[in-house]
């Protein structure tokens, strides 16, 4: 709206001083600030972020068998009102956003490649739907733009920048980082995004994460020691965070720690890949093990079963679950960026 105004009272500029012009040059430098103004004005109407990663306007979904997935492949999941969906992270990290329904809930599920973030954010504002679309970059991170006020969100924040809903924020979905397989075995009536066949040539390569690795940071992390780009597992408590440094969890397996005043519990899954963090209390020290029938873990002071969705299924404790926290995969540049107080979890 204020582009196409400035180039609405620039070619007005020229019909008013055009008359009152003496001289070829002057006339002809005049023509070209307009011709500068309307040009520079219909520019701005051009996303060119969505002509590098093009958005999925209609997306669809199919059975987990109709995919050509490995097994191995990570996906981003979101299970809400029984309905379970999931987004193929090579396909979610070229397209950034994909505007979705899950369960009657109207949710916007986002991956930023540059910073390793897959978050889902509910795409409703004080009763009004939003439509959101990659508009930019800003630290490293993604940019959303909601087609429907113009206002410009944070990806990893999900907080209102700039726009005429600046300072609001979305509110967060819970969904789970998993490898197709482990997704699959849990959700095998679950849904999961069909590759649009457009631009399926262009999704991220399977080890994507190797360039990105390499690319450099806009953020200095050299003062905390570690390097821009290793990847974490960030979890925030109010306003306490830690970050879990990623191969550090994946060699452990299981770790138990506080983030602030909170106990928590971080276990890989049993394809060693996926990864979950529930809050436990103080009193209770679990223990993995793959040899447990039907559960992933065992509590050492009830002897009880638990499975990686971190419920018990036998024991004392059996039918009871952990409340699921929202970790995020992150790299380090962009987790400190908006967590400069963090912690940093070390052994």
């Amino acid at each position: 709206m204020v582009s196409a105004l400035c180039a609405l009272l620039a070619i007005a500029a020229v019909v008013w001083a055009w008359p009152r012009m003496r001289g070829l040059m002057p006339r002809f430098g005049l023509a070209v600030c307009a011709l500068l103004a309307v040009l520079g004005a219909g520019l701005t109407r051009i996303n060119i972020f969505e002509m590098m990663f093009h958005p999925y306007a209609s997306p669809g979904f199919g059975a987990a068998d109709t995919t050509a997935l490995d097994a191995d492949d990570m996906v981003l999941s979101v299970t809400l009102g029984g309905e379970a969906h999931a987004f193929p992270i090579r396909a979610i990290g070229y397209h950034h956003i994909v505007n979705d329904v899950v369960g009657g809930v109207p949710v916007a599920a986002t991956y930023c490649t540059l910073c390793h973030t897959g978050i889902v954010w509910k795409r409703v504002i004080d009763g009004q739907m939003l439509t959101f679309r990659l508009t930019g970059i800003r630290n490293g991170n993604a940019l959303l733009r909601d087609e429907e006020t113009n206002t410009i969100w944070q990806q990893t924040t999900g907080i209102a920048i700039f726009g005429p809903l600046k300072g609001r924020q979305l509110d967060l979905v819970h969904s789970d980082e998993l490898t197709f397989a482990a997704w699959r075995a849990e959700q095998p009536r679950g849904l999961i995004l069909k590759p649009n066949p457009e631009f399926v040539s262009l999704y991220e390569k399977k080890d994507w994460e190797k360039a990105i690795e390499k690319d450099d940071s806009v953020i200095d992390t050299s003062k905390t020691g570690i390097a821009p780009r290793e990847l974490m597992l960030g979890i925030a408590s109010g306003a306490a965070s830690k970050a879990f440094p990623w191969k550090l969890v994946l060699s452990a397996k299981l770790i138990q720690d506080r983030v602030g005043a909170d106990p928590v519990l971080v276990v890989v899954g049993a394809d060693n890949l996926s990864v979950r963090a529930f809050r436990t209390d103080a009193n209770t020290t679990f223990v993995r093990s793959g040899s447990l029938a039907g559960g992933l873990m065992m509590d050492a002071e009830t002897s009880t079963v638990w499975d990686f969705s971190g419920c018990a299924v036998s024991g004392p404790r059996s039918g009871q679950c952990l409340l699921p926290l929202d970790p995020v995969k992150d790299y380090w540049f962009d987790w400190l960026n908006y967590h400069p107080a963090t912690d940093v979890f070390r052994i």
